[in-house]
């Protein structure tokens, strides 16, 4: 029992994966739309947790993490259009192992250059704070979508009219899976000995710097891990959906992304994938009515503010649940 308690988030994400693994084997099963909508609310508690290392745990304010998003889906799907059939082919043709390691492949680029990204944004701007450090990110969430945008409609991006044709390879494991790796990566980090810097960073910046404290490089691994998270939601959601566009990565997106980590409570990852999962079934109850979906969302979020300030399950919350555990 002893050896459990002391390896239990080993264990959860163990647990988490088999779960994942087991589902994804009998999704046949489950209704075509209760499933996409299930993969949406994982896709978005990747992107929630990740930003939440950013704006809860480290306490900066992005406004691009849609940016990084719209990174790892174009270059993900590019690499399972452009390069796929290569890779398959170099694996034997296909079946369900070559299209697996297709799909690790192209996530993993996707990942990776969404945390370049990150890093040529991060070194230059954090040592911005505040209103400043947030208008630099939303610009580059649009230099990002207008990039895209502008690129020729016969090139592999697609231009304005986006991407076409890419395979369907996200499934409940993959994107359950991944989910379960971003929550264990990151609650992992922020309770170790080298995570406390983050909270350092987030509760007195000066104080931080005059203990010796390196703020400058908490925030850019805070930011790059962050971004290499979204780069692999982006591609999930590319190969989810088989098609995308510019329009889908800009700033409404980023606004979506910061609403559930607001609500879920800055610095509570359980809170965070609990707003995730709920403002991702409640944008669904309001596909009918898309044109108020932002005004439910602002009164949701101004009643939140008044009501309850520290999220639905604050940081508080979750350092009792451990105490008691």
């Amino acid at each position: 029992m002893q050896l459990l308690l002391k390896y239990r988030t080993q264990a959860f994400l163990l647990l988490a994966l088999l779960v994942s693994f087991v589902v994804s084997q009998a999704s046949d099963n489950i209704d075509g739309y209760v499933l996409q909508i299930m993969l949406v609310a994982g896709i978005n508690i990747i992107l929630a947790v990740s930003l939440n290392l950013v704006n809860g745990h480290t306490g900066q304010f992005s406004l691009g993490h849609a940016g990084f998003m719209g990174v790892g889906a174009y270059m993900s799907a590019a690499v399972s259009v452009e390069m796929g059939p290569s890779i398959l082919g170099l694996l034997g043709g296909p079946s369900t192992l070559s299209h697996g390691v297709t799909f690790v492949i192209a996530l993993l680029v996707g990942g990776l250059c969404a945390a370049v990204c990150g890093w040529m944004v991060g070194v230059p701007s954090l040592r911005l704070r505040g209103d400043y450090l947030a208008i630099v990110t939303l610009g580059f969430n649009e230099i990002i979508r207008v990039v895209f945008q502008n690129t020729s409609s016969s090139g592999p991006f697609g231009g304005a009219l986006g991407m076409r044709g890419i395979p369907d390879y996200s499934t409940f494991f993959w994107v359950f899976g991944i989910a379960a790796i971003c929550i264990y990566v990151v609650a992992s980090m922020v309770n170790s000995t080298y995570g406390r810097g983050f909270l350092a960073v987030r509760d007195d910046e000066v104080a931080s710097e005059s203990m010796g404290v390196n703020t400058v490089r908490y925030k850019v691994v805070a930011f790059v891990l962050g971004a290499f998270f979204a780069g692999l939601a982006g591609g999930l959601y590319a190969h989810l959906f088989g098609a995308i566009d510019p329009k889908g990565f800009g700033f409404l997106k980023s606004v979506d992304i910061i609403i559930m980590v607001i609500l879920g409570g800055m610095g509570s990852t359980l809170g965070v994938v609990v707003a995730a999962i709920g403002l991702t079934t409640l944008n669904e109850q309001l596909r009918d009515a898309e044109k108020f979906r932002m005004i439910v969302f602002s009164i949701l979020l101004i009643v939140m503010m008044i009501v309850r300030p520290q999220g639905l399950l604050p940081v508080t919350f979750e350092k009792k649940r451990r105490k008691s555990a």
